[in-house]
């Protein structure tokens, strides 16, 4: 009798390089659940294949984001076909990812939020307003972008990369907040400190206090210090590996 052919993992079916995106992205998702920045099933994050740059990783459809693994993350190439994985795609997670990876090949993650608090900023007329240190630091690296009805469509998906042009985040008015970097320290720490700006603008706003906004300088100060660049890379990484740290301590499951 003949014995069974062993079945790869996905592991075993993916390059040393794809399984490592596939931890930090299954991380990132576990990372939302804990900040509460996740909206049932349907929000997303992508990161780009390793090797493979027509190719990203993202979600399962109809997986929340705490029963994300490495494992479960479907592969899908920028004409909406899952390569790898047993799931759905998101028609409007793919348009929006891969308008960002088609425009910007130093972009590897994507990273799609509705939480409340990015939602009710994206509604408001000001934006986000200068008014703490995380909103002065990103404030010169977010665009805008009228959002449609519906984002599954290339003419939307050609507006969103026009209009993220070379920033790193951007505003979906009425919709949520679109975050991305080159890797997923730079990503994460963007989105965190976003989020954090949003939620203090509410709060500030729903005080019925006057506001004070930091001098001039002190804005353009920040935002030398929260810009991009090599210097603020240990900064990212640092944040990254405690983050890390603590996930693998508690529940190390994202990593199967």
């Amino acid at each position: 009798m003949s014995t069974p052919a062993h079945k790869l993992s996905v592991q075993d079916e993916v390059t040393p390089a794809e399984w490592e995106v596939r931890t930090q992205l299954a991380a990132a998702y576990r990372l939302c659940v804990r900040y509460g920045w996740t909206d049932l099933i349907f929000t997303h994050l992508a990161a780009r294949v390793p090797g493979a740059p027509d190719q990203y990783l993202i979600n399962p459809y109809g997986l929340l984001f705490e029963e994300i693994t490495a494992s479960n993350l479907i592969k899908v190439d920028f004409d909406g076909n899952v390569v790898l994985g047993d799931y759905p795609v998101n028609h409007a997670g793919h348009a929006i990812h891969t308008s960002v990876f088609r425009n910007r090949a130093d972009l590897n993650f994507s990273l799609h939020t509705h939480t409340r608090a990015g939602i009710a900023v994206s509604t408001m007329q000001c934006g986000l307003l200068p008014l703490c240190q995380q909103a002065n630091q990103i404030m010169g690296n977010i665009a805008y972008h009228e959002y449609g009805l519906s984002v599954a469509t290339e003419e939307e998906c050609a507006r969103i990369g026009r209009d993220l042009a070379d920033k790193h985040a951007m505003i979906l008015l009425n919709h949520g907040l679109l975050v991305c970097g080159s890797n997923i320290p730079e990503a994460f720490l963007l989105l965190y400190n976003l989020e954090l700006a949003c939620k203090v603008q509410i709060d500030a706003l729903a005080s019925g206090q006057a506001l004070h906004e930091p001098k001039p300088d002190d804005q353009a100060s920040l935002a030398r210090y929260g810009r991009l660049t090599d210097e603020s890379g240990p900064q990212d990484l640092m944040a990254w590996a405690a983050m890390i740290r603590s996930l693998d301590a508690n529940d190390p499951s994202y990593k199967t």
